[in-house]
């Protein structure tokens, strides 16, 4: 039985499809930027603001401490691509991670973590008696440290989150590679003459 060129010709091109298309066609969403942003220090923090590529459901949000000690946090709310937090209590100097995890737009579950400091509330300072030449002149406010939310880019937010390509595409891309490699040989040996 012949195996017509066109057939060999259609499986090549349906593997090669599979190869180079599911990336796309598989890629989960993703995290675009947080506030804070990843290893950014705080002066204070009053909400966890979560923003993601396409629309989520079904938060979770969690905050730990360098302890691993978990911090009171209000209840997720979702709208549209953004998850946003309270956060009840103002936060003690140090080191903290936020732990997300949703559910994406094509229903798989992605989570990943935010590293941010928190210097902490200002200590107000005792108050001492000042000349009043010192009194006229305004104290200077100082600037805010919070660094700005950057979106993150998009290899490290499905870095965090955990998306790749399944296994079992690969196999599945190189099954149908080697059916077509297969029908082409199948088909080059029936046209030799004998």
């Amino acid at each position: 039985m012949a195996i017509a060129p066109r057939s060999i010709l259609a499986a090549l091109i349906c593997g090669l499809l599979v190869v180079f298309c599911s990336p796309a066609a598989l890629a989960h969403d993703s995290l675009k930027a947080s506030s804070p942003a990843k290893d950014a220090t705080v002066t204070s923090l009053d909400e966890i603001e979560l923003e993601f590529t396409s629309r989520v459901r079904m938060p979770f949000v969690a905050l730990r401490d360098a302890g691993d000690r978990q911090m009171d946090l209000g209840e997720p709310q979702v709208e549209g691509k953004f998850v946003r937090t309270e956060v009840p209590e103002p936060l003690p100097a140090g080191k903290y991670v936020i732990a997300w995890r949703v559910v994406s737009s094509d229903g798989h579950p992605i989570e990943g973590e935010i590293p941010f400091t928190a210097e902490g509330e200002p200590s107000p300072e005792p108050s001492t008696p000042t000349p009043a030449a010192e009194r006229s002149t305004p104290p200077s406010v100082p600037a805010e440290t919070t660094a700005p939310a950057a979106p993150e880019s998009s290899a490290v937010a499905a870095a965090e989150a955990g998306d790749g390509i399944p296994g079992w595409i690969w196999v599945a891309a190189a099954a149908l590679a080697l059916v077509g490699v297969g029908l082409w040989l199948a088909g080059s040996r029936a046209k030799r003459p004998e």
